[in-house]
């Protein structure tokens, strides 16, 4: 993707030349593409055309058969900020018996993921109670994990990845299983996140009326079989509130008081 008129920002990802395959199954075959600093890419493909391996590749938990990926122009093999990355997996294999809770999942999404349960300062868990009220969950804090529906789970996963005000965040079909009136919130959201927060996205999804509505009826290039819809966050003002969280919690509530009116 060579876009000149946004050279003034720089690769947060650069995908070179990667190919992995499954056993004798080739998944994917020689993909090239960066993405730039405030970009919101949504990336379109047929089943098995490669869309969630190249997320999980682009996070580390799969290493590609050929090529090379870039994060915040370092090399993925030597890259170490992973906590400017949020992520949110398609599916989450949770066992249900797992006895965290929901307050104790959404911690662990802070920096510095080597903490220990229970060893948070305070600080930490006024941003916990600050992302679960953004997605709506605050009143689920104290249930475990494996008690709440699909729906419920994926917002959690939501407030993880929010909680440590991303400068990435990697989303694979992140409203599968929830209602259609929490869907329309979480993707206004996500259009404050990317005008308003100096944030860029990489997000998969099959809703082609929301990708078509915000990021164009066309895509901007091709890899492989895959497609990107782009759109450029330039020159935007920033919010008065810096603080993620914060700033989606008090558009949650303008959103409400509003249905409300």
């Amino acid at each position: 993707m060579n876009r000149g008129t946004e050279a003034c920002h720089r690769d947060i990802i650069t995908v070179d030349s990667v190919s992995f395959s499954y056993q004798q199954r080739v998944v994917l075959n020689d993909v090239s593409f960066n993405v730039k600093e405030r970009d919101f890419i949504g990336l379109i493909g047929t089943n098995g055309a490669g869309k969630t391996t190249m997320l999980r590749i682009i996070v580390g938990l799969l290493r590609p058969t050929a090529g090379e990926v870039r994060l915040f122009g370092e090399p993925i093999s030597q890259f170490k900020g992973w906590e400017r990355i949020g992520y949110v997996p398609q599916k989450n294999n949770l066992n249900p018996l797992f006895p965290a809770t929901v307050k104790e999942v959404v911690l662990s999404g802070l920096a510095g993921k080597r903490k220990w349960f229970g060893l948070h300062s305070r600080q930490d868990y006024i941003k916990c109670d600050d992302a679960l009220m953004a997605m709506g969950v605050e009143d689920l804090a104290d249930k475990r994990i494996g008690q709440l529906s699909g729906g419920q789970q994926q917002r959690v996963f939501l407030a993880r990845a929010l909680i440590n005000n991303p400068s990435l965040l990697i989303l694979d079909e992140p409203t599968v299983g929830i209602d259609h009136e929490t869907q329309e919130s979480f993707f206004h959201m996500i259009k404050h996140m990317h005008q308003h927060h100096n944030m860029t996205f990489l997000m998969v999804s099959h809703d082609m009326e929301m990708i078509k509505g915000y990021l164009g009826e066309q895509p901007k290039s091709a890899a492989g079989k895959l497609n990107f819809y782009i759109r450029h966050s330039h020159e935007t003002q920033d919010c008065v509130e810096e603080n993620l969280a914060h700033s989606l919690k008090h558009l949650r509530s303008q959103m409400e008081s509003r249905k409300e009116g």
